[in-house]
């Protein structure tokens, strides 16, 4: 409570002093006008007692006179004038005084309670800054390093400490072209690449396009082993709509997994949702003619468009419809289901992104337009 008096005290003491003048009289303009007209009156009587001298002649005296005359005129006229402010004026400013020294606090109070914090308790800078410490430093950190790459954009080795920062706030864009920057400055690694692929997927909305592909494939040239690209291309198969082919990538990648890989849980889930009607669809159509299998698989196609055509559908299962059907050699079902996605997905401007890229990977781009 003492600091709120402490405020008030001090306003108060601020807007008195800009508006104590506006309370007070003026002054008279001319603060000596009786000792000025006493001045003219004794210039009347010295050109009296030079005329009685002889020392200056009548014509001279009478101009003289008339000339004192005209300044006693004036200086009574100044006499004559107001001193000052009138009192209506007065009362005027003083008033206006009054309503501006409690109006203009009032008003401060009722803005500061309707936008900003009044009930929240008050923190000291230490403790501010020591609870928020960990995130300023890192933003400090990153705007520096942004800022050097901004100078200094052929400086590689930045670029790959920025590029999987990007990749974790969520700026998959602004990550695959780090990625690609490193890649390109500081020289390719399976790592770079498989990253690289990861953003460019996660920027068209989990679907794997062919910038992600190409990406992918040169890190499983330089690493065939690494983990990364090799789930991301399962995930291309499974969009392709080759089910069994998926699954045995993810089942390879378990399988020469260590006990305590931490990506072990992501790709196990991703198996089993794989599994169970994918394996009793696959084995089913395994066990069919050579020439009935096709059959099969357009069959399978079909069914998903059916389902997809009644309503909703992610960006994944159109991506996989669309996908399935330019395989088949079906381009009017693929230009179709195409259309109709972009009709579904009309208002996520990531997935028309997604699907523009799609249809230009699989030539449908100018046919659809």
């Amino acid at each position: 409570m003492l600091i709120w008096i402490i405020f008030a005290v001090m306003t108060g003491a601020a807007v008195l002093s800009v508006l104590w003048p506006l309370g007070r009289r003026q002054p008279p303009i001319f603060a000596d006008t009786a000792g000025a007209a006493s001045l003219y009156r004794a210039q009347v009587a010295e050109i009296e007692r030079d005329l009685g001298r002889r020392l200056i002649g009548a014509a001279e005296a009478e101009a003289a006179k008339a000339e004192a005359a005209r300044r006693l005129l004036r200086a009574a006229e100044v006499e004559a004038a107001p001193a000052g402010d009138s009192e209506p004026s007065l009362r005027r400013r003083r008033a206006a005084s009054a309503i501006a020294l409690s109006c203009v606090p009032l008003l401060a109070l009722l803005v500061y309670g309707a936008y900003g914090s009044p009930s929240m308790p008050d923190q000291p800078l230490a403790a501010r800054l020591k609870s928020d410490a960990a995130g300023q430093d890192f933003a400090i950190a990153l705007a520096r390093i942004e800022a050097h790459l901004a100078a200094n954009p052929n400086d590689g080795k930045g670029w790959s400490v920025l590029a999987p920062v990007y990749l974790r706030q969520g700026r998959f864009e602004d990550a695959a072209k780090a990625f690609a920057a490193a890649i390109r400055l500081d020289g390719p690694t399976a790592e770079r690449h498989a990253a690289r692929g990861e953003a460019l997927i996660l920027a068209a909305g989990g679907v794997v396009t062919a910038g992600a592909r190409e990406a992918l494939a040169e890190a499983v040239k330089l690493d065939p082993a690494n983990p990364r690209a090799r789930f991301f291309l399962a995930i291309g198969q499974e969009q392709d709509g080759k089910i069994p082919e998926a699954i045995a990538s993810l089942q390879a990648l378990l399988a020469g997994a260590p006990a305590d890989a931490p990506w072990r849980g992501p790709v196990a889930a991703r198996l089993e949702s794989l599994q169970g009607p994918a394996d009793s669809a696959a084995a089913a159509i395994a066990k069919l003619p050579a020439q009935d299998q096709s059959a099969a698989i357009r069959g399978m196609v079909d069914s998903l468009a059916a389902r997809l055509g009644e309503g909703g559908g992610t960006l994944a299962e159109w991506s996989r419809l669309i996908r399935s059907q330019s395989v088949l050699a079906d381009r009017p079902a693929a230009l179709k289901s195409l259309a109709t996605a972009r009709e579904r997905l009309a208002a996520d401007p990531d997935a028309l992104a997604a699907l523009a890229a799609l249809a230009g990977e699989l030539g449908l781009q100018e046919a659809s337009r």
